[in-house]
């Protein structure tokens, strides 16, 4: 069962990461200004759309690379990702925080901090040159 303190600690060991509040307070980690982590509760309107599969719990919404990885996660574990009506056409995914492993995690917000890091810095990443 993963943590916010593990998406942190996670989040911020990746470089040229920052963690911001998002525009509603909560917590965001960004690379270069670009969001690829946050803390997104889920809203009235969320509710409403989920009906009677509301999950409880902690919610942390991820960026992936597109609508393909997206569909795979959500068929992949629909026990720990799902999404809204109001990611339709969003290349994001939302995680009940307390139903993944902390090796998933780190593997789920690695590859989110790759699709928003600036490509030359994302390939020295993944080149072994940065930490």
């Amino acid at each position: 069962m993963a943590t916010w303190d593990d998406v942190r600690r996670i989040a911020l060991a990746l470089p040229e990461t920052a963690e911001h509040p998002s525009y509603d307070g909560l917590p965001a980690w960004r690379v270069k200004d670009k969001t690829f982590v946050w803390d997104r509760p889920l809203r009235k309107r969320d509710r409403e759309d989920l009906g009677g599969t509301v999950p409880e719990g902690p919610i942390l919404g991820v960026r992936v690379a597109d609508e393909g990885v997206k569909q795979a996660l959500l068929a992949d574990d629909p026990e720990v990702y799902f999404t809204i009506p109001h990611f339709d056409g969003f290349p994001g995914v939302l995680v009940r925080l307390e139903r993944i492993g902390e090796d998933e995690l780190a593997e789920l917000v690695t590859e989110a901090w790759l699709c928003r890091a600036p490509k030359r810095l994302a390939k020295q990443y993944q080149d072994g040159a940065l930490p």
